[in-house]
């Protein structure tokens, strides 16, 4: 069962490091700011990296989440998953590479936002700007079939 590292699992390696994320955001000035988030993304052998990010939610709570990520090979598709203090969901990603190769988007189900009891289709895309600086776009897809950014956050490698 020792199948050879993709270039798949190579992308992933690039996420390895000690990151500090801000929000992008509102130059509202009514719109609090929102804390730093910190992420420590390690390997897990050839082929998985394991995010451990930690923030503060603007109600004052600390917040951790936990994300996995790797690719099978069998699927030929990234898959992988993210928890969080916050929330009592697993969300289990299913995602792919765009064409060019800097930009990972994860889809998966959870409940919607909105309307209690529904459920929705999410993404969040993980962009590699530079080696130094990456970005989280997470979407929602609306009843019209439209994907709603609701969160962007720029990461810088410490």
């Amino acid at each position: 069962m020792n199948a050879e590292a993709t270039k798949e699992h190579a992308w992933l390696s690039k996420l390895v490091g000690e990151w500090v994320g801000e929000v992008e955001g509102s130059d509202d000035p009514s719109v609090p700011a929102h804390p730093a988030w910190t992420e420590t993304v390690r390997t897990l052998g050839d082929y998985w990296v394991i995010a451990e990010g930690a923030s503060t939610m603007p109600d004052g709570t600390p917040a951790h989440s936990i994300m996995s990520l790797g690719f099978d090979p069998a699927k030929g598709r990234f898959v992988g998953t993210w928890l969080g203090s916050m929330m009592p969901n697993l969300w289990v990603y299913d995602g792919a590479l765009n064409d060019a190769g800097d930009v990972l988007a994860l889809e998966s189900e959870g409940p919607s936002f909105d309307v209690e009891g529904e459920m929705r289709r999410y993404r969040d895309s993980i962009e590699l700007v530079s080696h130094d600086h990456r970005r989280l776009i997470s979407e929602v897809l609306r009843p019209d079939g439209t994907w709603e950014e609701f969160m962007r956050l720029s990461y810088r490698r410490r």
